[in-house]
């Protein structure tokens, strides 16, 4: 049986790999380009911090909290891969993430989620290399915690204080962006809890 890893996302930075591997420094090539969410406090390399681009999130103001952020990549991340959510999340998409990133105007409740492409997706399965990128504001958070059930049988557990932190930003790249830096190389899977939204919505989400 393969044993799993429990961890609280207020603590370190981290990338996961296969094997179980928790490194700081884990980025790997081109993933070094990957814009996520650099959390206060948080351990990453200079080469990723640098490489993110820095229009793709909002500046962080005083009272924006951010946990730390996990990455999980190929080949531990995998097709049928599961991310377990407690009860009652919503999400609400992000559009147009790589050029002006902002809210959707209606939220659906987890796992569907629309995709970047306009389809209603199971956003708690991992789908095969291609698939349509999901990025998401995830809240409704009474207990903070989420889960990844691998397909090696492997399972990681993160927990988190949600009432410090009731969102979750979730990130999915399965290789469909083809403009640069991307390049449909990416498949990669990113959550990092926050103390707010940090998107406006151009309209109220109903």
């Amino acid at each position: 049986m393969i044993k799993g890893r429990r961890a609280r996302a207020e603590t370190e930075g981290a990338d996961v790999t296969e094997g179980g591997t928790l490194g700081r420094r884990g980025v790997l090539g081109g993933l070094a380009a990957l814009p996520v969410l650099y959390g206060i406090g948080s351990a990453t390399s200079a080469v990723a911090a640098t490489a993110a681009r820095p229009d793709s999130l909002p500046k962080a103001t005083g009272d924006l909290v951010r946990g730390t952020e996990r990455r999980y990549h190929a080949p531990l991340l995998a097709t049928g891969t599961r991310l377990l959510l407690p009860t009652g999340i919503k999400a609400v998409p992000v559009q147009d993430y790589y050029h002006g990133p902002h809210l959707a105007s209606a939220q659906s409740t987890w796992p569907h989620m629309t995709a970047t492409d306009g389809t209603t997706v199971d956003a708690s399965i991992i789908p095969e290399r291609g698939a349509p990128t999901r990025i998401a504001i995830l809240s409704g958070f009474t207990e903070g915690w989420y889960e990844l059930s691998h397909v090696n049988g492997r399972t990681d557990r993160v927990t988190w204080d949600a009432r410090k932190l009731p969102f979750l930003w979730f990130y999915t790249e399965f290789g469909a962006t083809k403009e640069a830096p991307y390049h449909n190389w990416f498949y990669t899977l990113a959550l990092q809890p926050l103390s707010r939204n940090p998107y406006s919505p151009n309209t109220q989400i109903r």
